[in-house]
């Protein structure tokens, strides 16, 4: 067999072990003091067993445990604990004819008799607990009734104790058939509604009261002697302890002087020899102390003399190797030092040699772009001044063409068309105003002054065309003026060439645009 069929083996016994245990702990039933467990089935045996008529066998176990087999046996548990019932009888004729009500509070529990838990069992099993109560108080009731109609009043009121064990000797047979026993009954109250209770006890409440005040009489007259005689005794006592005293003050006083005197007489004899012995100490003790210090001083001198050799050659020791820890330090540290700066001077000269062509690299890429820009700003200056000449030299030639194509009368024909557009172009800042408010000043000026305002702007309008264009409008008007007054050949020349000129709709007149001088 190998290993691991040694091992196998164990470990399957003791599986089955466990396995038997936890069916074991399982199955196995305790029982606390305070109930019954009662099991029924088959293989019960025959202790704690109880044994009915009808040969049904049922086993009680009261503070311990047993073994339930699984399918073959069933357990099932009965409560032992006490109840408490308050009994109450409604009027009830005595012997007499009295109709009397009593109250009482019994105790019961099951029995604990192995015959008592089977009947309980039997028959409360499985009902509530006040199925239990109920059934066990109406017989209590029941036995309450017969008994007390079965005695006097007088009887019942003077001896309840009596009462109450009639009541429970009745009673605890027919109970002990239902598996219960009486713990305790006692009698709480016993009332009639015709006063007759009360009738019976006046004579001796009155009794009572007659015996309590002759006793409370006697008592306070004893008492009154009694503090009469204790008061005598106590005065003749204190005068007698006052007398007393004094004399023991007297003695006191008189043992304490004498005492005093022979103290102080011992205690100066005592001082002087303590001086004297106290000196002779102190002298002795000075000896000594000197002695010892001396002694000390020469211990001192020598142990001094020992540590200054110990700390010379201990320095001479320490001195030694420190510099040649020092000196081991300073050639390790410079070779360090050195190594470090050899490794600095290496990494700057790249880091230098790398900066200097980053540099170089960057000043080449500059000054490229820089040419590259202001060579294109150069010919984009250029460019333009070029348009713009073409542009001026072309607005000179047409507004020569013009002049020479329809004379002087159509040049001044365009320029009056384009006054109020002029004058629209001058006042759109006025009218991109929200909201203006003119104020009057009393002579009427208030709205005047804002459209000569306008008039005054147009009138530097020719000053203005002619320093855009060139174009002189007075100098225009003054000579078509003077022709004008001119003799008639000119002027019927004029009025000829002017319908022949005005005849051509086909051909506009061209605007002439502002040319802008060339900076």
């Amino acid at each position: 067999m190998n290993f691991e069929e040694y091992i196998t083996i164990p470990i399957i016994v003791v599986g089955v072990l466990v396995v038997l245990g936890l069916a074991f702990w399982a199955r196995y039933k305790t029982v606390s003091p305070d109930e019954a467990m009662l099991v029924t089935g088959s293989f019960l045996g025959n202790k704690n067993a109880s044994v009915d008529e009808s040969g049904r066998k049922v086993k009680i176990i009261r503070g311990g445990g047993a073994f339930i087999l699984p399918i073959f046996q069933k357990a099932e548990y009965l409560s032992l604990l006490s109840h408490k019932l308050d009994v109450s009888t409604p009027e009830v004729y005595t012997e007499q004819g009295v109709p009397v009500m009593a109250d009482g509070v019994a105790i019961i529990k099951i029995g604990g008799a192995v015959e008592d838990v089977a009947t309980a069992a039997e028959q409360f099993l499985g009902k509530p607990t006040e199925a239990l109560k109920g059934e066990a108080q109406e017989v209590l009731e029941g036995h309450l009734r017969a008994i007390l109609g079965s005695m006097t009043v007088e009887e019942v009121y003077r001896n309840r104790d009596k009462f109450a064990q009639e009541v429970q000797g009745v009673a605890a047979k027919d109970l002990k058939k239902m598996g219960l026993q009486i713990v305790s009954f006692t009698i709480k109250d016993l009332r009639d509604k015709h006063g007759y209770l009360d009738a019976l006890g006046k004579p001796r409440i009155a009794a009572v009261k007659r015996d309590a005040e002759i006793a409370e009489a006697e008592a306070v007259r004893d008492a009154r002697i009694q503090k009469a005689l204790a008061s005598e005794a106590g005065q003749k006592a204190e005068l007698l302890r006052d007398t007393n005293i004094a004399e023991a003050e007297k003695d006191k006083e008189m043992k304490v002087a004498s005492f005093k005197r022979d103290q102080d007489t011992a205690k100066a004899e005592a001082d002087q020899a303590y001086s004297i012995q106290e000196a002779r100490a102190k002298q002795s003790v000075v000896e000594e102390q000197m002695q010892v210090e001396l002694v000390r001083k020469e211990r001192e001198i020598d142990l001094e003399a020992k540590e200054i050799l110990r700390r010379e050659k201990q320095y001479d020791a320490e001195v030694k190797k420190k510099a040649d820890a020092d000196r081991y330090a300073v050639e390790q540290a410079a070779e360090a030092n050195k190594a470090k700066q050899l490794r600095e001077a290496d990494a700057m000269q790249y880091r230098i040699e790398a900066e200097a062509k980053a540099q170089a690299a960057q000043k080449r890429l500059d000054g490229l772009a820089v040419a590259e820009a202001e060579r294109a700003k150069g010919t984009a200056e250029a460019e333009v001044i070029r348009l713009r000449g073409l542009a001026e030299a072309e607005a000179k030639e047409k507004l020569a063409d013009a002049f020479a194509k329809f004379g002087e009368a159509a040049v001044l024909d365009i320029i009056v068309k384009m006054l109020p557009e002029l004058a629209g172009k001058v006042a759109e800042p006025i009218s991109s105003i929200d909201k203006l408010t003119v104020v009057d000043t009393g002579n009427g000026e208030g709205a005047a002054r804002l459209s000569n305002y306008v008039t005054s702007l147009m009138s530097t309008a020719p000053e203005m065309l002619k320093s855009v264009s060139g174009i002189d409008v007075n100098q225009l008007i003054q000579g078509l003026t003077s022709k004008a007054i001119a003799p008639a050949a000119p002027k019927a020349a004029l009025s000829v060439q002017a319908p022949a000129a005005a005849s051509k709709p086909a051909a506009p007149p061209t605007p002439i645009k502002p040319v802008d001088p060339i900076e």
